[in-house]
């Protein structure tokens, strides 16, 4: 594509520059600014600290301020804790919001590695560390583009001492082009992820750096193509298909699939551990469907989050609208045109809405009746639901009695392990995203796709736990009145619950004015079995009986950026707020 002339500006986010709190230099920028930077050992220590930036853990969080990638902010599930405002609308205007400020702070130190590295004798030696640094600014500036827009765009590490100060924000066309060419140029520095040693295992890859690239100009491209710019967005969107497609083709990586995990599979990847973590015994290294990931061990690097506790039926309360989008087994929703799918089987009973339904609802949800182990249980899961195994089981014969009604178990082991100090990786970037992005920018670029693109991509998502399911085809969709792009984003929403994708998607789709003022509905409750088992419900149903737990949301054009906070705008009077965060 041809690229939009980036600004030939050097300069540096105001808060960042005046203020202690953001990019005021810590002790490792201040050794790394005096240092000799002498050997290629320097620059990988100097790039060890790039690793600690990326999602982790943590943005999963229901927090009012950070993380802001979090589905607690989407329409995907609430919480029996405080109602999230970016997820109902009420947010505003901050004095300081934690993550412009850290962006720039993270990008300075990413300059400071590449200003380095031009003085340096024998670029070769270093190459990967200087690749390393491309990314985690492309990284950092994909935070902004998200999160604010325009964003300025800065190559070298100024000081407080810098005048290039107080400049306004380039466009975000700008910033996407520059975040696509620092990709471009770290690709061919990194190793290929099946060159990385086991010293250099968790670090980024070519392959990475490809399935990231797809990652942003799939967002830029449907950003640009559903705010009227179809040439933008094309010319994103086939770089989002290329770069899918070259992870595609290296034939690295495969979906988590094991034999022994049957359609349990998914459910254990994510919990994933060397130590006995699933009754199979199967470890981290059959995983190859992580390609770039935060690295966690019990004794070594414990996740340190209350992780299991708090996602096991517990703070995620699940949408309706959430549960009723997986499909039945036929492939097919549970509606389609106002005619119910003849394998759907309503909601009279607890567990009716379940039966024949995609097994990724039985093993992300948590099925009532179902048998649940935690990490606190004396022995944890060792067999497959035998009345021994029962007989530790957390909880047992599950029936719904709180919040939406329909409640979560991924991310919650099962295997013995103090509380905080479970091990599972964290999945940055996996396999699984860059199948579906592969097969959504294809559709939105071409405005259509076929059969073959489908079948190496989406629906070995799909088929991955319901191998009787049929694949997503064209006749599918023509057969029975569907829209192919509606599915696509079905099968994305399904798949990457609960990993900080879905109120970014609905921003780049723009249909978040749609989705987001809905009322979050829980499970029917009136005239069903939840009346009489779960008999003191305190919440209030709407007319057909459905559970309503949070109403009167909003949503405003303003919404789709958030607002830059207010120490920013009085430190750097050029910087313009966000539209309509200005009132």
């Amino acid at each position: 594509m041809k690229l939009h002339k980036i600004k030939a500006i050097l300069a540096v986010a105001a808060m960042g520059i005046l203020s202690q709190s953001c990019l005021d230099l810590e002790p490792k920028d201040q050794l790394a600014e005096s240092n000799l930077w002498s050997s290629p050992s320097e620059f990988q220590l100097f790039a060890n600290q790039f690793y600690g930036w990326t999602r982790d853990f943590g943005s999963l969080d229901n927090n009012s301020t950070k993380p802001l990638h979090s589905d607690y902010n989407s329409d995907l599930f609430t919480s029996r804790d405080d109602r999230n405002r970016f997820s109902n609308g009420s947010n505003s205007v901050q004095e300081s919001d934690g993550n412009y400020g850290s962006c720039y702070a993270h990008i300075r130190r990413t300059n400071l590695l590449l200003q380095n590295a031009e003085k340096y004798s024998t670029p070769a030696d270093i190459a990967q560390y200087v690749g390393e640094a491309y990314f985690f600014r492309a990284y950092s500036y994909f935070d902004l583009l998200q999160f604010y827009g325009d964003a300025i765009i800065i190559t070298q590490p100024l000081d407080v001492t810098s005048p290039e100060l107080r400049v306004a924000q380039n466009d975000r066309s700008e910033v996407a082009d520059f975040i696509i060419e620092d990709l471009e140029t770290a690709a061919p520095m990194l190793p290929r992820f099946a060159e990385l040693t086991t010293d250099d295992a968790g670090r980024i890859s070519r392959e990475g750096c490809w399935a990231f690239l797809s990652r942003v100009a799939l967002y830029e491209g449907t950003w640009q193509k559903f705010r009227g710019n179809e040439e933008r967005g094309r010319e994103l969107l086939d770089i989002a298909a290329k770069a899918a497609k070259q992870v595609i083709d290296s034939k690295t990586f495969s979906l988590f699939k094991p034999d022994a995990l049957k359609e349990k599979a998914q459910k254990y990847m994510f919990i994933l551990e060397d130590a006995k973590s699933n009754p199979a015994g199967i470890q981290k290294s059959a995983n190859k469907e992580y390609i770039f990931a935060r690295r966690y061990d019990e004794s070594l690097a414990p996740i340190g989050k209350n992780i299991t506790k708090t996602n096991l039926i517990n703070m995620v309360w699940v949408s309706r609208k959430f549960a009723n989008m997986y499909l039945c087994q036929n492939g097919l929703p549970i509606y389609m045109n106002g005619v119910k799918n003849a394998q759907f089987q309503e909601y009279a009973t607890l567990t009716s809405e379940w039966e024949n339904r995609d097994n990724r609802m039985r093993y992300t949800l948590a099925k009532p009746g179902d048998y649940f182990w935690n990490n606190s249980n004396p022995g944890c899961r060792l067999t497959w639901n035998d009345a021994s195994d029962q007989s530790n089981a957390a909880i047992k014969n599950f029936t719904p009695s709180s919040g939406t009604g329909y409640h979560n178990q991924k991310w919650a082991s099962e295997r013995l392990v103090k509380d905080n100090f479970e091990g599972f990786d964290y999945p940055v970037i996996r396999y699984a995203e860059v199948l579906l992005n592969y097969a959504e920018a294809v559709y939105e670029r071409d405005g259509k796709i076929e059969d073959t693109d489908l079948n190496l991509s989406l629906n070995l998502v799909r088929t991955r736990v319901n191998p009787n399911m049929p694949g997503l085809t064209n006749k599918l969709v023509n057969d029975n009145g569907l829209s192919m792009r509606e599915e696509i984003r079905r099968e994305r929403t399904v798949e990457l619950f609960h990993e900080g994708f879905r109120l970014d998607d609905l921003k780049r789709w723009k249909t978040a004015e749609t989705e987001m003022p809905q009322d979050i509905l829980g499970v029917k409750w009136a005239g069903t079995e939840f009346e009489a088992k779960w008999s003191a419900c305190p919440y209030p149903r709407n007319s057909e009986g459905v559970i309503v737990m949070e109403t009167g949301r909003q949503w405003q054009d303003k919404h789709y950026l958030f607002p830059l906070p207010k120490d920013q705008l009085q430190l750097n009077p050029n910087l313009k707020q966000n539209p309509g965060w200005d009132k």
